[in-house]
């Protein structure tokens, strides 16, 4: 059976009966479609949805007097996935992937690989065989591009928010791609093992490198030829031959059609025509991608689904939560604040249309059960119902976290978005990153060699086993005690050599961002808390991105509670450094804001205050612009973000108003650190203080939160023409 081919699946299904009349297959199909697609928009549900509710109603599973033939609607929806998965390529480039990598790859690695470690474990629990759960696990990793695009369009969501989402998306589907190669080379016979994966891996290397260096030269340079002739129908029957032939070519070699569609274009899109090509092949994508939905649909077997209600139940829930906690997390550790990684979590709590073409691949390979198929469309379906709620409530949910975290935690998030901004924006130093990513380079080998010991102890226990009994004389149980103590003792050099480098790394980067003072020096190191702070979180968030990944790769071979025990312990071993570093940074904080409000409260008083620009801002009520003199204590401000005084105008829309009711750093993400009552007059605000005229507000965190907090409180017209991006749009004050 042909391993590139997702949609064969479909055939099996129908017993390969193949009816001749397209006309009519087509008629049924795209009016039932239309009526159901209306009806979801009108409830403003997602549009797949009702493509879902079309298959459904002309399929065989459902006896209604529509009916359509499921061999031929999936013949056909096979040229859906791949326009649709060229689509996806035309919107993905190279230099687009090497702006987001940075922080859409930590993000996206870490939540696919959790996600695949929990869908594996979950196939275990209902004792699903090993390919069952590696392609649950597979089917569970990849959110839904479509499905976001839709929800995002109809709720207006732009701005900084989309970027993060959709730099995660774009990882995510190489990602995908990556999955659904190794895996169709897995289960067509390579197997499991360390040296075949290692060949699979290879080989799947070789391709990726030959057809994209071959298709750079020649590809980009004909579609640049074919749109200045200007002859439209020639662009796209060009295109679309390009589409299908790298399709072909994939599957020549033993690879998705998916895998192939995506590469054509991708080097399409390296044209720079990319939008273009996209606008013309829209709607003949939209009509085959409207069919591959609705043969999805034809596949939903209620009564099999009702027979897997609970892993249903169980996947939908494994899906939702840990997606949320998974991308929350990641992009909390990539520099975002605490608001925006729960609003992308929460953004990504689904699965769509890769999920469909993976597990129709395991099913077209007869590796998994029939029930896995409608499984994954069931869950599809209810996280997909489930996404515009969630999106919805992403920003109540994102204020309730904020809220109930420690007040020290508070301040910490605020801050370490800024201090990873910091390190975004300091000048590269060639010597010092050149160390960085030789740790990073050491740190990879360590953690693949833990891999490699692991997978070949497990793959090999049985003959070790033997051998151990045999050289030994040894009863089996104690040989394989034996075995395994043998195995941690080859790997515990490479594991102390992976925390030795995490440390080693953590250090590096914030040596970049927080240069330590000369030691002759004769003064205080006034970024120190800020420093401990921030070197364990990069451990622990160092550890994650290299642990998470281990795990998901070496749970087949390993019991899950040992390993799950042993994250959790390196995680809480860092946990409480953490705390304490969050705790002492509170000092940090409350010295330097009384050393701003001082230095404030002296300018004040000060009518020869000089006028430059190199001076921080504060906004009096007339809107014009007071110095604020801190040139001489920057040094003070060491690792206290971008500190920025605002005095409140007697027309500011705050005024009477509660930090609390404001909810401002819940909104915004910036932090009050100080308010200024009157001359010499300071305090370190709580929740309950009210806002009055007149008083100074220092604000702290990274640059686009200071602006949005400042548009909050109505002191700028727009954050978003000052460069806050979206963390400020449709807030209102309540």
């Amino acid at each position: 059976m042909d391993a590139g081919g997702a949609v064969t699946a479909f055939a099996v299904a129908t017993g390969g009966n193949v009816s001749m009349d397209i006309l009519t297959d087509l008629a049924v199909i795209l009016c039932v479609a239309a009526v159901t697609t209306v009806i979801f928009q009108r409830i403003r549900q997602p549009v797949v949805l009702g493509y879902l509710l079309a298959g459904l109603i002309v399929g065989p599973h459902v006896p209604l007097p529509l009916f359509a033939d499921l061999g031929m609607a999936h013949m056909l929806s096979e040229l859906g996935v791949i326009l649709l998965m060229f689509s996806l390529g035309l919107e993905f480039s190279l230099r687009k992937l090497v702006r987001v990598g940075p922080t859409a790859g930590i993000v996206a690695v870490v939540q696919c690989s959790l996600m695949i470690w929990l869908g594996y474990i979950t196939g275990r629990l209902f004792g699903w065989t090993a390919f069952e759960r590696l392609f649950a696990g597979a089917v569970v990793a990849i959110s839904s591009t479509t499905i976001i695009v839709k929800a995002f369009t109809e709720q207006g969501i732009k701005g900084k928010l989309s970027e993060i989402v959709f730099g995660i998306l774009i990882v995510e589907d190489l990602l995908a791609i990556l999955l659904l190669a190794i895996l169709t080379a897995a289960a067509s016979g390579a197997g499991l093992s360390a040296g075949a994966l290692a060949v699979t891996l290879g080989r799947l290397a070789g391709f990726l490198v030959g057809l994209l260096v071959v298709g750079m030269f020649i590809v980009p340079r004909l579609i640049r030829f074919l749109v200045k002739l200007g002859r439209t129908e020639t662009t796209v029957v060009a295109v679309i031959g390009i589409c299908f032939a790298s399709a072909l070519l994939a599957r020549r070699f033993g690879y998705s059609v998916a895998l192939g569609a995506f590469l054509g274009g991708a080097l399409v899109s390296e044209s720079g025509e990319g939008k273009t090509i996209e606008r013309l092949i829209e709607p003949v994508r939209d009509i085959f991608a409207a069919v591959f939905f609705v043969s999805v649909g034809m596949l939903i077997d209620p009564a099999l689904v009702m027979s897997q209600w609970l892993a249903v139940v169980v996947l939908t829930v494994v899906v939702v939560v840990g997606k949320v906690v998974g991308v929350a997390a990641g992009a909390f550790l990539a520099g975002n604040g605490v608001r925006t990684s729960v609003q992308a979590g929460m953004s990504l709590a689904q699965i769509g249309e890769f999920s469909f073409i993976i597990a129709a691949v395991g099913m077209s390979l007869g590796v998994i059960g029939d029930f896995l198929y409608p499984t994954a469309v069931a869950v599809s379906a209810l996280t997909t119902l489930l996404t515009p709620f969630l999106i919805r409530l992403s920003g109540p949910v994102a204020s309730y976290v904020d809220r109930r975290l420690p007040h020290a935690l508070q301040t910490y998030a605020s801050l370490y978005g800024s201090w990873v901004q910091r390190l975004r924006a300091t000048p590269t130093h060639r010597t010092a990153w050149s160390q960085i990513r030789r740790l990073a380079a050491f740190l990879l080998v360590d953690v693949g060699a833990i891999a490699a010991i692991i997978v070949g102890a497990s793959y090999n226990m049985p003959r070790l086993v033997a051998l151990a009994g045999d050289t030994i004389k040894l009863g089996p149980d104690l040989a394989r005690v034996l075995v395994i103590i043998g195995a941690l003792l080859v790997a515990s050099p490479f594991l102390l050599g992976a925390v030795r480098i995490a440390r080693g790394l953590g250090r590096a980067l914030v040596l970049e961002a927080f240069p330590q003072q000369p030691s002759g020096g004769g003064g205080v190191d006034l970024a120190a808390a800020s420093r401990r702070a921030l070197l364990v979180t990069f451990q622990l968030a160092i550890l994650i991105i290299a642990a998470v990944p281990l795990l998901a790769v070496t749970q087949p071979f390993l019991p899950t509670g040992p390993a799950l025990a042993m994250l959790i312990t390196l995680v809480l071993v860092l946990a409480i450094p953490l705390w304490q570093s969050a705790a002492n940074l509170q000092g940090h904080v409350r010295a330097g804001a009384q050393v701003i409000v001082e230095t404030l409260s002296a300018q004040s008083h000060d009518g020869d205050a000089r006028q430059s620009r190199d001076h921080p801002v504060a906004v009096t009520s007339d809107g014009s612009d007071r110095m604020a003199g801190l040139t001489e204590v920057a040094p003070l401000m060491s690792g206290m973000g971008e500190p920025s005084p605002v005095r409140l105008p007697a027309a500011a829309p705050c005024l009477g108003k509660t930090l609390k009711q404001l909810d401002l750093r819940g909104l915004t993400g910036a932090t009050v650190i100080a308010i200024e009552l009157g001359p010499g007059n300071v305090v370190f605000p709580t929740g309950d203080e009210v806002l009055r005229e007149g008083q100074t507000l220092v604000l702290t965190g990274t640059m686009d939160a200071v602006a949005a907090a400042r548009d909050l409180l109505g002191l700028l017209g727009s954050a978003q023409s000052q460069g806050a991006g979206s963390a400020a749009a449709g807030l209102t004050l309540r």
